[in-house]
């Protein structure tokens, strides 16, 4: 009961500009914080007894005054990123995650349609609705940010190499590719929906990279261009079901010349689902099913192995992060999985 109270009574305080006024000027009451936000200083004081209780702000009992307590004490930077996520909660989940019993059986993303008469998933909708992409598209960039350098020192490219990168979006894997595993030779091509080529290539044409970087156009779930030493495949296996994640596993396997590797990078479920301190099983069916995609979901090391296995590949390295470098807030525990393909 107290999770949706709770969340929305601390971030409305954000919204409002309560905290932001008491990071300004402390000893405000509620009467002076309800003239500078626009709202019934009662109104103020109810809001704040959570945060009081909290301990996130404190209250003078003499005075009525209010200032902050633990939220001072955070840096700037953590406060953003929870913010961030905490804005993506709001948008992007609370509202979407009421017709969760509707996206499963429709296999689709039905809050989307309710909300912002989309019919696809949140990634499509980010693309043409401004409210989802101010929700999603923060979120998506400090993910990269903090996710793909650590990629990137996980596995070694051979040097002249032909790289595909599948569903590379905007081409920013690709150019990150050339920068961080360049080798005379290399060239690195962006699989993804033929509508991204455009913006694709001014990404490629911005960093200088138009001679090593190419863009196809296509649909994972058909084919992929052949002839590759080395295919990526990051961020989205765990969005698609069994049978399309086998589909893509064997369309890769025909993309890659005898010997060749794919690399893989997913969320993933300890293989004990009931791992004390592991929270994957709270957030991910919910948010996937409900919000995100309308299917699909994370899945064990153990059943990626067994799949990759089924569809010709031999896993060879299984990289994770090291505890110290992941955000004590962080919830997604992430692996690349790299295999060799059989002939």
């Amino acid at each position: 009961m107290v999770g949706p109270t709770r969340f929305m009574n601390l971030y409305a305080c954000f919204e409002l500009g309560i905290v932001d006024a008491l990071r300004k000027e402390a000893g405000l009451t509620a009467a002076e914080l309800g003239a500078l936000v626009g709202a019934k200083p009662d109104a103020v004081e109810q809001l704040l007894y959570l945060l009081e209780k909290e301990r996130f702000v404190a209250r003078d009992a003499a005075t009525g005054g209010y200032t902050l307590d633990r939220l001072a004490e955070v840096p700037e930077a953590d406060l953003q990123r929870a913010l961030t996520f905490m804005g993506m909660i709001k948008t992007g989940m609370l509202r979407q995650l009421y017709y969760l019993a509707d996206s499963v059986t429709t296999g689709s993303v039905v809050g989307l349609k309710e909300f912002y008469g989309f019919d696809g998933t949140m990634f499509e909708a980010a693309a043409q609705v401004a409210e989802v992409r101010a929700a999603w598209g923060p979120l998506a960039r400090n993910e990269t940010a903090s996710v793909y350098p650590w990629f990137f020192r996980s596995f070694d490219i051979p040097a002249g190499a032909r790289v595909l990168d599948v569903l590379g979006g905007t081409g920013l894997g690709a150019v990150m590719t050339c920068q961080l595993k360049g080798s005379p030779g290399l060239r690195v091509t962006t699989f993804d929906r033929p509508a991204l080529e455009a913006e694709c290539l001014r990404t490629f044409e911005a960093h200088g990279l138009t001679d090593d970087c190419s863009f196809v156009g296509g649909q994972v779930l058909e084919s992929l261009p052949e002839g590759y030493d080395v295919l990526l495949l990051k961020h989205f296996v765990d969005m698609y079901d069994k049978d399309d994640v086998l589909t893509i596993l064997r369309n890769a396997h025909r993309a890659l010349l005898p010997g060749g590797r794919i690399v893989v990078l997913a969320a993933v479920y300890p293989e004990d689902i009931g791992d004390a301190g592991d929270y994957q099983a709270d957030f991910f069916p919910a948010y996937i099913l409900g919000c995100v995609m309308g299917r699909g979901g994370l899945q064990t090391v153990s059943t990626y192995r067994s799949w990759l296995e089924e569809c010709g590949f031999e896993v060879t390295e299984v990289s994770a992060k090291e505890p110290a470098e992941i955000p004590a807030d962080a919830i997604i525990n992430r692996v690349v999985i790299s295999a060799t393909r059989r002939s």
